[in-house]
Protein backbone atom coordinates (compact mmCIF):
# COMPACT_ATOMS: atom_id res chain seq x y z
CA UNK A 1 0.00 0.00 0.00
CA UNK A 2 1.43 3.53 -1.00
CA UNK A 3 0.68 6.11 1.53
CA UNK A 4 0.05 9.69 -0.42
CA UNK A 5 -0.34 13.21 0.40
CA UNK A 6 -1.52 15.38 -1.94
CA UNK A 7 -0.03 18.92 -1.93
CA UNK A 8 -2.92 21.56 -3.18
CA UNK A 9 -6.66 21.46 -3.35
CA UNK A 10 -7.39 22.52 -6.85
CA UNK A 11 -7.03 19.96 -9.66
CA UNK A 12 -5.70 17.68 -6.14
CA UNK A 13 -9.37 16.85 -6.01
CA UNK A 14 -9.13 15.26 -9.69
CA UNK A 15 -6.06 13.11 -8.17
CA UNK A 16 -7.62 12.11 -4.97
CA UNK A 17 -10.74 10.99 -7.17
CA UNK A 18 -8.22 8.49 -9.20
CA UNK A 19 -6.63 7.22 -6.07
CA UNK A 20 -9.60 6.08 -4.62
CA UNK A 21 -9.95 3.99 -7.78
CA UNK A 22 -7.53 2.06 -6.91
CA UNK A 23 -8.05 1.36 -3.20
CA UNK A 24 -5.71 -1.88 -3.33
CA UNK A 25 -2.67 0.00 -4.29
CA UNK A 26 -3.11 3.57 -2.60
CA UNK A 27 -4.46 4.98 0.73
CA UNK A 28 -4.68 9.02 0.82
CA UNK A 29 -3.45 10.22 4.06
CA UNK A 30 -3.29 14.11 3.95
CA UNK A 31 -4.44 16.64 2.16
CA UNK A 32 -2.22 20.20 2.21
CA UNK A 33 -3.14 23.39 1.04
CA UNK A 34 -2.10 27.04 2.78
CA UNK A 35 -6.42 27.69 2.19
CA UNK A 36 -7.37 24.95 4.95
CA UNK A 37 -10.90 25.77 4.22
CA UNK A 38 -11.08 24.41 1.13
CA UNK A 39 -8.96 21.50 1.93
CA UNK A 40 -10.66 20.45 4.39
CA UNK A 41 -14.09 20.74 2.56
CA UNK A 42 -12.33 18.53 -0.29
CA UNK A 43 -11.12 16.13 2.79
CA UNK A 44 -14.07 15.32 4.59
CA UNK A 45 -13.80 13.27 8.06
CA UNK A 46 -11.08 10.97 5.65
CA UNK A 47 -7.80 12.49 5.65
CA UNK A 48 -5.74 14.37 7.60
CA UNK A 49 -5.63 18.08 6.31
CA UNK A 50 -2.50 20.11 7.31
CA UNK A 51 -1.75 23.54 5.98
CA UNK A 52 2.19 23.31 5.81
CA UNK A 53 4.20 21.55 3.62
CA UNK A 54 7.01 21.19 5.72
CA UNK A 55 4.80 18.94 7.68
CA UNK A 56 3.80 16.85 4.96
CA UNK A 57 7.80 16.26 4.34
CA UNK A 58 8.34 15.27 7.78
CA UNK A 59 6.05 12.42 8.32
CA UNK A 60 7.52 9.11 8.22
CA UNK A 61 4.10 7.34 6.96
CA UNK A 62 3.97 9.05 3.83
CA UNK A 63 5.75 7.29 0.88
CA UNK A 64 4.50 9.58 -2.23
CA UNK A 65 3.70 13.58 -2.47
CA UNK A 66 1.44 14.27 -5.17
CA UNK A 67 2.20 18.03 -5.71
CA UNK A 68 -1.05 20.07 -7.53
CA UNK A 69 0.44 23.40 -6.77
CA UNK A 70 0.86 26.40 -9.85
CA UNK A 71 3.61 25.86 -11.83
CA UNK A 72 6.40 28.15 -10.60
CA UNK A 73 6.25 25.98 -6.98
CA UNK A 74 6.60 22.48 -9.07
CA UNK A 75 10.55 21.93 -9.46
CA UNK A 76 11.25 23.37 -6.01
CA UNK A 77 8.31 21.48 -4.41
CA UNK A 78 9.22 17.85 -6.18
CA UNK A 79 13.38 18.33 -5.44
CA UNK A 80 12.49 19.30 -1.33
CA UNK A 81 10.08 16.32 -1.83
CA UNK A 82 12.94 14.21 -3.06
CA UNK A 83 15.12 14.78 -0.83
CA UNK A 84 12.66 14.13 1.65
CA UNK A 85 12.48 10.51 1.01
CA UNK A 86 9.56 10.32 -1.06
CA UNK A 87 8.42 8.91 -4.51
CA UNK A 88 6.67 12.10 -6.31
CA UNK A 89 3.88 13.10 -8.81
CA UNK A 90 4.06 16.43 -10.31
CA UNK A 91 1.26 18.59 -12.28
CA UNK A 92 2.19 19.46 -15.40
CA UNK A 93 4.53 21.28 -16.30
CA UNK A 94 7.06 19.51 -14.10
CA UNK A 95 9.47 22.53 -13.83
CA UNK A 96 9.53 26.33 -15.81
CA UNK A 97 12.80 25.75 -17.39
CA UNK A 98 15.21 23.39 -18.72
CA UNK A 99 17.96 24.51 -16.11
CA UNK A 100 15.15 23.32 -13.41
CA UNK A 101 14.44 20.28 -15.34
CA UNK A 102 18.63 19.65 -15.02
CA UNK A 103 18.54 20.14 -11.67
CA UNK A 104 15.63 18.01 -10.65
CA UNK A 105 17.26 14.99 -12.58
CA UNK A 106 20.15 15.19 -9.99
CA UNK A 107 18.00 15.40 -7.24
CA UNK A 108 16.20 12.33 -8.71
CA UNK A 109 19.46 10.03 -9.50
CA UNK A 110 20.11 10.89 -6.17
CA UNK A 111 17.04 9.81 -4.17
CA UNK A 112 16.53 6.22 -5.02
CA UNK A 113 12.43 7.58 -5.68
CA UNK A 114 10.49 7.25 -8.42
CA UNK A 115 9.32 10.85 -9.90
CA UNK A 116 6.27 11.03 -12.59
CA UNK A 117 4.63 14.09 -13.98
CA UNK A 118 1.21 13.58 -15.22
CA UNK A 119 0.38 12.71 -18.35
CA UNK A 120 -3.08 11.29 -17.65
CA UNK A 121 -4.43 11.42 -21.40
CA UNK A 122 -1.75 8.57 -22.28
CA UNK A 123 -4.42 6.24 -20.56
CA UNK A 124 -7.56 4.60 -21.40
CA UNK A 125 -8.85 2.18 -23.74
CA UNK A 126 -8.31 4.12 -26.66
CA UNK A 127 -4.40 4.26 -26.26
CA UNK A 128 -4.37 0.61 -25.56
CA UNK A 129 -5.55 -0.39 -28.45
CA UNK A 130 -3.47 1.87 -30.96
CA UNK A 131 -0.32 0.19 -28.52
CA UNK A 132 -1.88 -3.29 -29.24
CA UNK A 133 -2.04 -2.28 -33.03
CA UNK A 134 1.49 -0.99 -33.80
CA UNK A 135 2.67 -4.41 -31.68
CA UNK A 136 0.24 -6.13 -33.97
CA UNK A 137 2.64 -4.42 -36.59
CA UNK A 138 -0.65 -3.03 -38.24
CA UNK A 139 0.16 0.75 -38.35
CA UNK A 140 3.64 1.18 -40.47
CA UNK A 141 5.72 4.57 -39.26
CA UNK A 142 4.23 7.61 -38.88
CA UNK A 143 3.69 9.71 -41.86
CA UNK A 144 1.34 13.06 -40.61
CA UNK A 145 -0.82 14.09 -37.66
CA UNK A 146 -3.06 17.43 -36.39
CA UNK A 147 -4.29 18.01 -33.34
CA UNK A 148 -6.90 20.76 -31.90
CA UNK A 149 -6.94 21.97 -28.21
CA UNK A 150 -10.03 23.80 -28.76
CA UNK A 151 -10.99 25.10 -25.11
CA UNK A 152 -12.79 27.68 -23.41
CA UNK A 153 -11.53 29.99 -21.03
CA UNK A 154 -13.24 33.34 -19.78
CA UNK A 155 -12.55 36.05 -17.15
CA UNK A 156 -13.83 33.75 -14.02
CA UNK A 157 -11.13 31.45 -14.80
CA UNK A 158 -8.63 33.59 -14.71
CA UNK A 159 -9.51 35.43 -11.74
CA UNK A 160 -7.65 33.01 -9.85
CA UNK A 161 -4.57 35.83 -9.58
CA UNK A 162 -1.38 33.71 -10.96
CA UNK A 163 -3.00 32.53 -13.89
CA UNK A 164 -2.64 34.55 -17.29
CA UNK A 165 0.82 35.31 -15.58
CA UNK A 166 3.94 34.80 -16.49
CA UNK A 167 5.27 34.78 -12.57
CA UNK A 168 2.67 32.47 -11.43
CA UNK A 169 1.42 29.79 -14.65
CA UNK A 170 4.94 30.33 -16.17
CA UNK A 171 3.15 29.95 -20.04
CA UNK A 172 -0.22 30.83 -21.11
CA UNK A 173 -2.57 27.97 -23.85
CA UNK A 174 1.02 26.29 -25.15
CA UNK A 175 2.74 25.44 -21.29
CA UNK A 176 -1.14 24.92 -19.32
CA UNK A 177 -3.14 23.29 -21.97
CA UNK A 178 -1.82 22.04 -25.50
CA UNK A 179 0.61 20.31 -23.16
CA UNK A 180 -1.09 17.23 -22.67
CA UNK A 181 -2.37 17.01 -26.33
CA UNK A 182 1.38 16.82 -27.36
CA UNK A 183 2.68 14.59 -25.34
CA UNK A 184 0.12 12.28 -26.40
CA UNK A 185 1.49 12.91 -30.18
CA UNK A 186 5.03 12.79 -29.16
CA UNK A 187 4.29 9.00 -27.83
CA UNK A 188 3.24 7.82 -30.71
CA UNK A 189 5.41 9.80 -33.51
CA UNK A 190 8.68 10.61 -31.46
CA UNK A 191 10.28 13.89 -30.20
CA UNK A 192 10.32 16.41 -32.82
CA UNK A 193 12.97 17.93 -34.31
CA UNK A 194 12.27 21.26 -35.25
CA UNK A 195 9.27 23.81 -34.66
CA UNK A 196 7.41 26.78 -36.35
CA UNK A 197 5.20 28.53 -34.26
CA UNK A 198 2.90 31.66 -34.72
CA UNK A 199 1.45 32.63 -30.38
CA UNK A 200 -1.36 35.27 -29.88
CA UNK A 201 -3.12 36.43 -27.21
CA UNK A 202 -6.81 36.85 -28.43
CA UNK A 203 -9.39 35.67 -25.91
CA UNK A 204 -8.83 37.24 -22.37
CA UNK A 205 -6.58 40.51 -21.41
CA UNK A 206 -3.85 38.44 -20.15
CA UNK A 207 -0.25 38.85 -19.98
CA UNK A 208 0.23 34.96 -21.68
CA UNK A 209 -0.44 33.40 -25.16
CA UNK A 210 -4.00 31.81 -25.89
CA UNK A 211 -3.93 31.10 -29.11
CA UNK A 212 -1.25 29.50 -31.06
CA UNK A 213 -0.98 27.72 -34.75
CA UNK A 214 2.29 25.29 -34.57
CA UNK A 215 4.42 22.85 -37.14
CA UNK A 216 6.39 20.28 -36.28
CA UNK A 217 8.71 18.21 -37.97
CA UNK A 218 10.35 14.48 -36.54
CA UNK A 219 13.40 13.33 -37.74
CA UNK A 220 11.99 10.72 -40.13
CA UNK A 221 10.14 13.06 -41.97
CA UNK A 222 6.88 13.10 -40.21
CA UNK A 223 4.91 16.11 -39.66
CA UNK A 224 2.35 17.41 -37.60
CA UNK A 225 0.20 20.31 -37.10
CA UNK A 226 -1.01 21.60 -33.40
CA UNK A 227 -4.37 24.46 -33.49
CA UNK A 228 -4.53 26.16 -30.35
CA UNK A 229 -7.24 28.56 -28.93
CA UNK A 230 -9.16 29.12 -25.03
CA UNK A 231 -11.83 31.16 -27.11
CA UNK A 232 -13.78 28.16 -28.81
CA UNK A 233 -17.58 27.53 -27.75
CA UNK A 234 -16.98 24.32 -25.67
CA UNK A 235 -14.18 22.24 -25.03
CA UNK A 236 -12.73 19.77 -27.28
CA UNK A 237 -9.49 17.82 -28.03
CA UNK A 238 -9.40 15.98 -31.19
CA UNK A 239 -5.77 14.05 -32.49
CA UNK A 240 -5.85 12.46 -35.75
CA UNK A 241 -2.82 10.47 -36.43
CA UNK A 242 -1.67 8.83 -40.17
CA UNK A 243 0.49 5.98 -40.04
CA UNK A 244 1.68 4.55 -43.35
CA UNK A 245 -1.44 1.31 -42.91
CA UNK A 246 -3.81 3.24 -40.37
CA UNK A 247 -5.65 6.42 -39.75
CA UNK A 248 -6.54 6.98 -36.00
CA UNK A 249 -8.95 9.83 -35.38
CA UNK A 250 -9.70 10.46 -31.76
CA UNK A 251 -13.05 11.53 -30.31
CA UNK A 252 -13.37 15.23 -28.81
CA UNK A 253 -13.24 14.52 -25.07
CA UNK A 254 -11.11 17.41 -23.69
CA UNK A 255 -9.70 15.89 -20.52
CA UNK A 256 -9.43 12.58 -21.06
CA UNK A 257 -9.61 11.67 -24.72
CA UNK A 258 -8.40 8.18 -24.90
CA UNK A 259 -11.80 7.32 -23.09
CA UNK A 260 -13.87 7.93 -26.14
CA UNK A 261 -14.04 5.41 -29.09
CA UNK A 262 -11.43 6.30 -31.82
CA UNK A 263 -11.73 5.14 -34.90
CA UNK A 264 -8.84 3.23 -36.25
CA UNK A 265 -9.05 2.98 -40.09
CA UNK A 266 -7.18 0.29 -42.32
CA UNK A 267 -5.66 2.00 -45.60
CA UNK A 268 -5.43 -1.48 -46.94
CA UNK A 269 -9.05 -2.62 -46.70
CA UNK A 270 -8.22 -6.14 -46.47
CA UNK A 271 -6.57 -5.67 -43.06
CA UNK A 272 -9.41 -3.91 -41.31
CA UNK A 273 -11.08 -6.97 -40.04
CA UNK A 274 -7.83 -7.72 -38.47
CA UNK A 275 -7.85 -4.05 -37.06
CA UNK A 276 -11.36 -4.46 -35.72
CA UNK A 277 -10.49 -7.70 -33.50
CA UNK A 278 -8.06 -6.15 -32.06
CA UNK A 279 -10.06 -3.16 -31.15
CA UNK A 280 -12.82 -5.48 -29.90
CA UNK A 281 -10.57 -7.18 -27.46
CA UNK A 282 -8.29 -4.51 -25.93
CA UNK A 283 -9.50 -2.10 -22.82
CA UNK A 284 -7.61 -0.18 -20.80
CA UNK A 285 -8.31 2.50 -17.40
CA UNK A 286 -8.75 5.75 -18.33
CA UNK A 287 -7.02 8.94 -17.23
CA UNK A 288 -5.65 9.26 -13.98
CA UNK A 289 -6.53 5.55 -12.56
CA UNK A 290 -4.53 4.41 -15.34
CA UNK A 291 -1.61 6.61 -14.82
CA UNK A 292 -1.48 5.86 -11.21
CA UNK A 293 -2.00 1.80 -12.05
CA UNK A 294 1.35 2.46 -13.99
CA UNK A 295 3.26 4.42 -11.41
CA UNK A 296 1.88 1.72 -8.59
CA UNK A 297 4.02 -0.70 -10.84
CA UNK A 298 6.86 0.97 -11.51
CA UNK A 299 7.53 1.48 -7.67
CA UNK A 300 6.71 -2.23 -7.34
CA UNK A 301 9.12 -2.97 -9.76
CA UNK A 302 6.68 -3.90 -12.40
CA UNK A 303 6.50 -3.70 -15.38
CA UNK A 304 5.07 -1.04 -16.37
CA UNK A 305 4.21 1.65 -18.76
CA UNK A 306 4.27 4.95 -16.16
CA UNK A 307 5.35 8.22 -17.19
CA UNK A 308 8.63 9.12 -16.74
CA UNK A 309 11.24 12.28 -15.99
CA UNK A 310 12.34 11.65 -19.26
CA UNK A 311 8.84 12.14 -21.01
CA UNK A 312 8.64 15.27 -18.42
CA UNK A 313 11.56 17.02 -19.88
CA UNK A 314 10.74 16.11 -23.26
CA UNK A 315 7.49 18.18 -23.28
CA UNK A 316 9.71 21.04 -21.33
CA UNK A 317 12.23 20.83 -24.05
CA UNK A 318 8.95 21.22 -26.70
CA UNK A 319 7.56 24.23 -24.43
CA UNK A 320 11.07 25.78 -24.93
CA UNK A 321 11.62 25.51 -28.17
CA UNK A 322 7.73 26.92 -29.34
CA UNK A 323 8.66 29.79 -27.27
CA UNK A 324 11.64 30.51 -29.20
CA UNK A 325 10.86 29.39 -32.48
CA UNK A 326 7.47 32.40 -31.86
CA UNK A 327 9.54 34.84 -30.79
CA UNK A 328 12.65 34.55 -33.46
CA UNK A 329 9.92 34.05 -35.95
CA UNK A 330 12.46 31.01 -37.47
CA UNK A 331 11.99 27.51 -36.78
CA UNK A 332 14.06 26.09 -33.75
CA UNK A 333 15.83 22.76 -34.31
CA UNK A 334 15.79 20.24 -31.06
CA UNK A 335 17.48 19.02 -29.12
CA UNK A 336 17.96 22.05 -27.13
CA UNK A 337 21.52 22.41 -25.18
CA UNK A 338 22.59 24.69 -22.13
CA UNK A 339 24.04 27.09 -24.55
CA UNK A 340 20.14 27.72 -25.72
CA UNK A 341 19.31 31.43 -24.91
CA UNK A 342 16.07 30.05 -23.09
CA UNK A 343 17.69 27.23 -21.62
CA UNK A 344 16.98 28.69 -18.39
CA UNK A 345 13.23 29.84 -19.25
CA UNK A 346 11.44 31.23 -21.42
CA UNK A 347 9.66 33.83 -19.65
CA UNK A 348 9.84 37.56 -21.28
CA UNK A 349 11.97 40.37 -20.15
CA UNK A 350 10.04 42.58 -18.93
CA UNK A 351 7.54 44.69 -21.12
CA UNK A 352 8.14 41.13 -23.37
CA UNK A 353 5.50 39.46 -25.06
CA UNK A 354 4.58 35.90 -25.77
Amino acid sequence: MIRVAIIGAGIGSEHLTGYRTLPDRYSVRTLCDRDVARATALAGQDLHVCGDMAEVLADPSIDLVDICLPPHLHAATAIAALKAGKHVVCEKPMTCSLAEADALAEAISTSDRVFSPVFQYRFGPATAQLDSLIEAGLTGPPVAASLETHWDRDAAYYATGWRGTWAGEAGGAVLGHAIHAHDLLCRYFGSVAEVQARLATRVNPIETEDCAALIFGFPDGALATSSITLGAAGNETRLRMVFRDLTVTSGTAPYAPASGPWRFVARNSDMQARVDAIVARTSGLVGFSGYLAALSNKIAGAPNSAVTYEDGRRSIELVTAIYAAARSGAPVALPIDASHPMHHGWRPTKGGTA
